[in-house]
């Protein structure tokens, strides 16, 4: 039997299976896979804020008709850490790369499919349940989405920049709301209204045709993550280690890590989609802002976090997580406030900066994350350990927040009570963090093994 260092030898010096990997190779990949999967998922949301109660849940009272919609955009939120356990376990038994493939195929062609349904008026009941369907498939897919693309960049770093190019990762989210958005507003502006509703909003859709070839083509080419390849040619030597249920050893072992990534990452969540979607909502229902003021304050917005995601990630490879994390996390709570009542003022200039400075907020507590999750679990549970801890956040997080802002809108008539809400979840994820070590400098074939040596 080879020892274990001539293992590692061997593991470094051959080439990753599937392709040819650079980190340049990696965070494309990565990037751009990770961005058309949001795209996906933005499009959905802003639809179901602006278009889908009209078409698929007529007849009923406006607020009505609003959260039956954002109901179906909460489906896909509460059915990701199925995704993350279902894709999590192949991603650690097989490997990333080919999980990576299934997800984006999953999630494009679902989106491509809500842009060919038919109408509550055209099929009645059943418009609404294909809608929810094909929620559900997109869910899922993403689910699987975000471990594979974090893990793919952080196991292949060898700089000691894994915060910097995890953040690119977490990039992919303002790129792809800024996408769906700007795609959004340009159908908008170049359409009636009643071409809108009659064909307009399917455009954005469609488009995931195109976006899943191009995706495809790039996530092809990758090879394996080097680190899962090490560990997987020390287990062919040592196969009485090898861990067969990667979730079940995930609830046994990491309960701890598990608790701490999903603490540590609702506060962010629901940041995000306050300050970048729920003006949507709340300026265009509640205090009468027009679709187009709503639509374009979104997009400056997203312009406005990716510039900051890179900076924030460099800062914590320097810093370390926790001190990013839970700065960011401080100065949220404090802007929570000031964000509503800049909306409130209605004064068109304050209305646009007011989310642009909120996800600059959030960009400090989000970059981290992509390396901070990760760095919890070992190789061989890393996939499912983070994609589960970093799903199960977006159910309380992402998922849940549209319909207790929507509700807390409802019952006082003021957005200071979000602001509230947001401050708790906020609270939660600076305690969660501080609970945790900094990991910024261990290495990934290290990273979690303090918990359950074996499965390094």
């Amino acid at each position: 039997m080879p020892s274990t260092s001539a293992i590692q030898r061997s593991a470094r010096g051959s080439k990753p299976r599937g392709g040819d990997n650079s980190m340049k190779r990696v965070v494309a990949a990565s990037f751009v896979g990770t961005t058309l999967e949001y795209y996906d998922f933005f499009a959905y949301g802003t639809a179901a804020a602006i278009v889908f109660p009209v078409l698929f849940f007529p007849g009923s009272e406006p607020a009505t008709g609003l959260l039956l919609a954002l109901a179906t955009y909460a489906v896909g939120y509460v059915v990701r850490p199925l995704g993350a356990a279902l894709f999590g376990h192949y991603g650690d038994k097989i490997g990333r790369k080919n999980v990576l493939v299934a997800t984006l195929l999953m999630m494009g062609l679902a989106s491509a499919a809500v842009g060919l349904l038919p109408t509550y008026a055209a099929i009645g009941v059943a418009a609404p349940a294909l809608l929810v369907l094909m929620r559900f498939v997109q869910g899922l897919g993403l689910g699987g989405e975000w471990g594979g693309a974090a893990l793919m960049v952080t196991e292949s770093d060898t700089s000691g920049r894994r915060g910097f190019f995890g953040s690119m990762v977490q990039t992919a989210a303002p790129t792809g709301l800024l996408l769906a958005t700007g795609v959004f507003a340009l159908i908008t502006a170049v359409t009636t209204e009643e071409q809108f509703l009659s064909w307009g909003w399917r455009i954005p859709f469609l488009v995931s045709f195109a976006l899943v070839a191009i995706g495809l083509y790039i996530r092809v080419k990758l090879a394996e993550s080097p680190v899962f390849a090490q560990a997987e040619a020390r287990e062919e030597a040592q196969r009485a280690s090898e861990v067969k249920a990667p979730l079940l050893h995930v609830l046994k072992h990491y309960k701890k890590e598990l608790a701490l990534a999903i603490g540590s990452r609702i506060g962010s969540d629901i940041a995000f989609y306050i300050f970048a979607m729920f003006i949507l909502v709340y300026g265009t229902e509640h205090l009468g802002l027009s679709k187009s003021l709503a639509l374009a304050a979104s997009t400056i917005s997203a312009v406005a976090q990716m510039i900051a995601l890179p900076f924030f990630g460099s800062l914590c490879d320097k810093l370390g997580r926790r001190p990013v994390m839970i700065g960011g996390a401080l100065a949220g709570i404090a802007y929570s406030f000031v964000f509503f009542a800049m909306l409130d003022s209605r004064i068109p200039f304050l209305v646009l900066i007011a989310p642009a400075i909120g996800l600059v907020i959030v960009a400090a507590m989000y970059a981290p994350i992509a390396s901070f999750i990760p760095e919890l679990f070992a190789t061989k549970v890393r996939y499912t350990g983070s994609a589960v801890g970093f799903q199960m956040a977006g159910v309380f997080g992402g998922g849940f927040a549209p319909m207790i802002a929507m509700q807390l809108i409802v019952l006082t008539q003021t957005g200071f009570t979000v602001a509230g809400y947001l401050s708790l979840a906020l609270g939660l994820m600076v305690l969660c963090v501080y609970l945790a070590k900094e990991t910024s400098k261990i290495a990934m074939t290290e990273a979690g093994s303090a918990s359950d040596p074996h499965t390094r």
